[in-house]
């Protein structure tokens, strides 16, 4: 029995975990003001399905960067720390830039039939708004961090990518929600807040961006100076 609530406890921890680490910088709430203003032109079926592709998408993308993120690594003779600099440098600039970004009020979206074809939607579901805007090098980075370094054993593996999954499972939920009523949501908010809340969020993301990007550097500096980095 103890051995069962250990195995279940470890398991929560790691979604937990995933969760933990994911959802602030995928940050689904932040991304809803721009979601809404590049799909204001959709009908509000259109963004409904839009909404679904993009959650899809961003759960591919990252239980894929999760479970063979590492693998890919090694395949290019990357490694972890390294996409933990590029990626942290990336974040600060996105940041930066949603720091100094001028207001803006999203445009209410039409009730009438648009001109994109289905494939036009599926690509716009991709690009621009699952990557970069919702699940961009940050979160890439992140998820493969997750997935690095395994623990020996075929059950333990399985047990933690089914812990992960769940966890990003959790985290394209969000992202289908948030933007799926990014409408009402920041209807509720309104102009100050809405601009509150994206300046604050970025505010966040920078500090993420500064400590992602140390906790990489700080490890290649450990690689390179075992004896002088502490």
């Amino acid at each position: 029995m103890l051995t069962i609530l250990s195995n279940l406890g470890d398991f929560a921890s790691t979604v937990l975990l995933a969760v933990a680490a994911l959802l602030p910088i995928v940050d689904p709430l932040g991304s809803a003001p721009v979601y809404l203003a590049i799909t204001a032109e959709l009908t509000p079926e259109e963004q409904k399905r839009t909404a679904k592709a993009v959650a899809l998408n961003s759960f591919l993308l990252l239980i894929g960067s999760a479970l063979i993120g590492a693998y890919v690594l090694d395949f290019f003779s990357l490694s972890v720390p390294a996409v933990q600099v590029a990626g942290g440098i990336l974040i600060c600039v996105i940041a930066w830039s949603l720091l100094n970004s001028a207001s803006f009020a999203p445009a209410r979206p039409r009730n009438g039939a648009s001109a994109m074809t289905p494939d036009e939607l599926s690509q716009r579901a991709f690009y621009p708004l699952t990557m970069p805007l919702t699940v961009g090098p940050g979160s890439i980075s992140v998820a493969v961090t997750l997935g690095a370094n395994p623990k020996p054993g075929l059950r333990t593996l399985i047990v933690t990518a089914a812990a992960h999954a769940l966890g990003i499972l959790i985290v394209a939920l969000s992202v289908y929600f948030c933007y799926r009523y990014a409408d009402r949501i920041l209807k509720r908010l309104g102009p100050t807040g809405t601009g509150v809340m994206v300046r604050l969020t970025a505010f966040i993301l920078l500090c993420i961006g500064v400590q992602i990007c140390w906790n990489g550097l700080h490890a290649l500096l450990l690689s390179a100076f075992p004896n002088a980095v502490h």
